[in-house]
């Protein structure tokens, strides 16, 4: 089953980003390195990309999916985009796409 399970936001001051999402929320956020931070409840997460080169321009809805290999075949056969290759990170894969109005998602599949 696929669902958003994740939404990705350019944070171009990482720390204040951090604190005031924290102080409005009451949120807790776990670093993985020193560019990028999130939560972590297994529901729909937040994440925070500081490195400016990596981060998208603007939100990124990030859907879980089951079979990744699946999702790209069928992304790619409904006409969109590939914008970003399957990629690691601490804990899956995932790629980013751009839909038929140019919009960009990314797929992730969890290790």
């Amino acid at each position: 089953m696929a669902r958003i399970n994740f939404i990705e936001l350019p944070a171009s001051d990482l720390g204040s980003a951090r604190t005031f999402y924290s102080a409005v929320f009451g949120w807790g956020l776990t670093d993985y390195g020193p560019s990028y931070s999130c939560t972590t409840t297994g529901t729909v997460d937040l994440g925070l990309q500081g490195d400016m080169s990596e981060a998208p321009s603007a939100p990124l809805p990030v859907v879980l999916v089951d079979d990744i290999d699946a999702a790209l075949i069928a992304v790619t056969g409904a006409g969109g985009t590939i914008s970003k290759p399957v990629f690691g990170f601490p804990g899956g894969r995932r790629f980013h796409f751009l839909d038929p109005n140019g919009l960009e998602l990314a797929i992730m599949q969890t290790d």
